[in-house]
């Protein structure tokens, strides 16, 4: 993913982290920038040329790349989390190693396009329909793994526990039903065996996940939190996303989802709980004392009537923000920042909760830190040459003053304004098209309707 030669890229303007800079050169050598120049007018010869504003590379900090077939299907009617989740397991049921490559390559594929340097997904499709594992146990996950390099971005793959199919006072808790048995590895210390085996590559970083704890018997969280203390490495965790985990949580174990997983040594800086919507003054003591982080996916949580968190009250306390695309309703972190910030407008009746500036790190720097990519996520020296770059001169984002850049991307811009995307110092998407995939829409249909069979 890395170029053997010191290249220059001058930025016609530039996100440093606090205020837009115009005229900003950014050397890069094997991946990683190694001079950042500010005051730089005209580009200097030889350098490629980015016209527009350039931000570090955009974090996608939740995704399952399967859902992506269900966009369309699942806005049909009414119903509920759970009545979408029928339908969202049938789709699981037809994965395979070779579907899910296709299928998740063109997802990746469209995240680049989207400005996206690194995805997190949170893995849990792991074994063929009906718990059997194949050949490679590991092949769905290398599938994932494959089709992130194909698509030229990084991956940090959250390989997930997932034991049963709720809560219940028996050790063990419900076992899993037909559809979860693929997801299931029998027991935590069976998927730590099996994870094990991954290997993290120049792209590829390896994780874990808890999907839920209605999915893993409290009697096994302290597991999936040792293997990821003794790894260093970054724990993902669904929490509070349904009230009704929360009252079922109460009624077998007299405490919050949130207090569970303290009792149990899940909360800590490398973890971060996914969505966080419905909790208690308590959870957000624990989740911000502890430096867990929250991820929040506005456009699946909206699309899902799941509900708005407290992600105001939550980073108050401690926790940093990151954002994510879950179930892919739609691929656009500068929606996912938008919403953020709107959502909390309409729900308190007041603005400005976060600077645009506060924004755009959620969707970069804290992202990456939250997925183990602590040297991604910034334009300055050291770091991941991962670039992003949006139009200032669309119909959306023409008009504002350039140094209201970072004001324009989160306010107005979208998905289908940026222009190019860098990773490792490779351009992946130049002048908006994919470089590595072509034709993203016809895979995306493609792989979409071979699930559909």
């Amino acid at each position: 993913m890395t170029h053997p030669h010191t290249r220059t890229y001058w930025l016609e303007h530039a996100w440093l982290d606090t205020h837009v800079e115009p005229g900003v050169a950014v050397e890069v050598l094997d991946g990683r920038i190694t001079a950042v120049r500010t005051d730089v007018p005209t580009p200097p010869p030889g350098a490629e040329i980015l016209r527009g504003l350039t931000l570090p590379g955009l974090a996608n900090a939740h995704s399952h790349a399967f859902h992506r077939a269900l966009r369309g299907t699942v806005q049909v009617g009414s119903g509920t989390f759970w009545t979408w989740r029928e339908v969202m397991y049938s789709f699981a049921d037809r994965l395979t190693p070779e579907t899910y490559h296709a299928l998740a390559r063109a997802v990746y594929a469209e995240m680049a396009l989207a400005g996206v340097t690194s995805v997190g997904e949170f893995h849990y499709v792991h074994h063929a329909p009906g718990g059997t594992p194949y050949a490679d146990p590991n092949a769905m996950g290398e599938a994932l793994i494959a089709a992130a390099a194909d698509a030229g971005i990084r991956i940090t793959l959250l390989d997930t526990v997932y034991l049963s199919s709720g809560m219940s006072d028996k050790r063990g808790g419900e076992p899993p039903n037909t559809h979860q048995l693929r997801f299931s590895d029998g027991s935590a210390e069976a998927w730590a065996e099996r994870c094990s085996v991954l290997k993290e590559r120049d792209h590829a970083r390896i994780g874990a996940a808890i999907h839920s704890v209605r999915a893993v018997p409290a009697d096994q969280l302290a597991t999936v939190a040792r293997w990821a203390e003794e790894r260093r490495a970054p724990l993902h965790v669904h929490l509070s996303e349904q009230t009704a985990e929360n009252d079922a949580c109460q009624e077998i174990h007299g405490c919050t989802p949130t207090q569970l997983l303290a009792l149990h040594g899940v909360l800590g800086p490398r973890t971060t709980g996914v969505h966080n919507t419905h909790l208690t003054a308590e959870d957000i003591s624990l989740i911000g004392g502890s430096g867990t982080g929250t991820c929040m996916c506005p456009t699946t949580e909206r699309d899902l009537a799941d509900g708005i968190g407290p992600a105001v009250a939550l980073q108050n306390e401690g926790s940093p923000l990151s954002l994510g695309s879950d179930s892919h309703a739609v691929i656009d972190l500068l929606e996912e920042a938008r919403a953020m910030e709107l959502n909390e407008r309409l729900h308190t009746r007041t603005r400005g909760h976060w600077t645009a500036a506060a924004l755009l790190r959620a969707a970069s720097a804290d992202g990456h830190v939250a997925l183990g990519w602590d040297e991604a996520g910034t334009i300055e020296e050291g770091a991941l040459a991962d670039l992003t770059t949006i139009a200032l001169d669309s119909v959306r984002t023409a008009g504002p003053l350039p140094r209201l850049g970072a004001e324009t991307a989160v306010f107005a811009a979208t998905a289908a304004d940026v222009r190019h995307t860098i990773v490792g110092g490779r351009h992946v998407v130049r002048d908006g098209a994919h470089a590595l995939v072509p034709d993203v829409p016809q895979a995306l249909a493609a792989a979409v309707e071979a699930l559909r069979g």
